[in-house]
C-alpha cells in the first residue's frame, strides 16, 4: 500500500468515526487513530486542530523554556508541551499547549500520556481554537481540578492566570503589560518575555 492509499485509509477511518455524531465517542475510539492525528476529544466530540501559527509556537517555546529553567531544574516536578495526550475521564482527552505535573501530583505520566489532571495547564489560543479553550475545556479543567490554567493570547498579548477555588477557577493574575503572577509556583513572570 503506498502513502496515497495509506492517507486515504487513515481519513475515511476519521470520517466513520465522525459520522458517528449520535454517539458519544471515548478514550477507545480516540485510541484507534493513528499516531500523531491532529485530534482532541473534547466532551466524546472528535475536535480537529490544525497547525498552530509561528506566533503561537514562538510564545509556548518561550514559557516553555522560562517553567522548564524555574521547575525541572529546582526539581519541583516536569513541565511538558504538546502533542500530549492528557486522559481526564473517557469523553475527554485533551492536548493542552504546555502542562506542569508537580511532585506528589494526582497525574502520572505514562507512555500513553497524562492520566489525571495535571497541576496547571497552559492553552495559548489561536482563533481555531480559542472557543475550546475559553469555555469547553475550561469547564472540564475546573471539574477535574486543575489547580491553575493560564490562557495566554499572542495576538491581543495577555497573559490571564487563573487559580480553581472552591467556587471555580477565579482569575488572580492578568496583563498585557508588566507581570503576572502564579500562586501554585509562587512566580512572577514578566509578560512581555513572551511576546514579539
Amino acid at each position: 500500500m503506498n502513502a496515497l492509499q495509506q492517507e486515504f485509509k487513515i481519513s475515511f477511518k476519521i470520517l466513520k468515526m465522525l459520522e458517528l455524531k449520535e454517539k458519544k465517542l471515548t478514550i477507545k475510539d480516540y485510541e484507534k487513530l493513528p499516531e500523531g492525528s491532529p485530534y482532541q476529544l473534547i466532551k466524546g466530540v472528535l475536535i480537529m486542530s490544525p497547525a498552530p501559527s509561528t506566533e503561537h509556537q514562538r510564545s509556548s517555546k518561550k514559557i516553555f523554556l522560562k517553567l522548564y529553567e524555574f521547575i525541572e531544574k529546582s526539581n519541583l516536578g516536569e513541565v511538558l508541551y504538546s502533542p500530549i495526550d492528557v486522559y481526564l475521564d473517557n469523553e475527554n482527552v485533551y492536548q493542552p499547549d504546555i502542562v506542569v505535573i508537580l511532585k506528589n501530583s494526582k497525574a502520572k505520566v505514562s507512555e500513553k500520556g497524562i492520566e489525571g489532571t495535571p497541576d496547571i495547564v497552559i492553552e495559548i489560543i489561536s482563533p481555531s481554537t480559542a472557543y475550546y479553550d475559553l469555555i469547553e475545556k475550561k469547564e472540564v479543567y475546573e471539574k477535574y481540578g486543575v489547580k491553575e490554567y493560564w490562557i495566554i493570547d499572542p495576538k491581543s498579548k495577555t497573559f490571564e492566570i487563573y487559580l480553581n477555588s472552591e467556587n471555580g477557577f477565579e482569575i488572580i493574575s492578568k496583563a498585557k503589560k508588566g507581570l503576572v503572577k502564579s500562586q501554585i509556583l509562587n512566580l512572577e513572570l514578566n509578560v512581555g518575555d513572551f511576546f514579539e
